[in-house]
């Protein structure tokens, strides 16, 4: 069984206790900073600066989780954590996954929005 780009039930929870419309607004909120996490992830790796690449994974998992986006939010959880003891291709290459989860996210969270 594969884990669902959007854990629906997370997501109602968030819509029940913000609004409908707020939550929408926070989705264009995520779709927004979402990617300039993710650069900040890229640059933090490229400048080898540990805490910046730490932070910009604590963001961005954060993020993801509020929305139920959990598998994004799990490997940002792994970047935070592990990321200081993983080699820099390792990094690199989880931060490409990292990226097409987000891409998923996005198009999930687009089409939620316009519900």
């Amino acid at each position: 069984m594969t884990t669902p780009t959007i854990d629906r039930a997370t997501y109602d929870t968030l819509a029940e206790a913000t609004g409908a419309e707020f939550a929408r607004e926070l989705i264009d909120t995520f779709l927004q900073e979402a990617p300039v996490m993710l650069d900040d992830l890229r640059q933090a790796l490229t400048s080898r600066d540990a805490n910046r690449f730490r932070r910009a994974a604590h963001s961005l998992k954060s993020n993801a989780n509020t929305f139920g986006a959990l598998a994004l939010g799990a490997m940002a959880r792994t970047l935070e954590i592990d990321g200081a003891a993983m080699a820099d291709d390792q990094k690199a290459q989880a931060v490409v996954a990292l990226d097409e989860e987000y891409a998923r996210v996005a198009m999930a969270l687009s089409g939620m929005r316009d519900e």
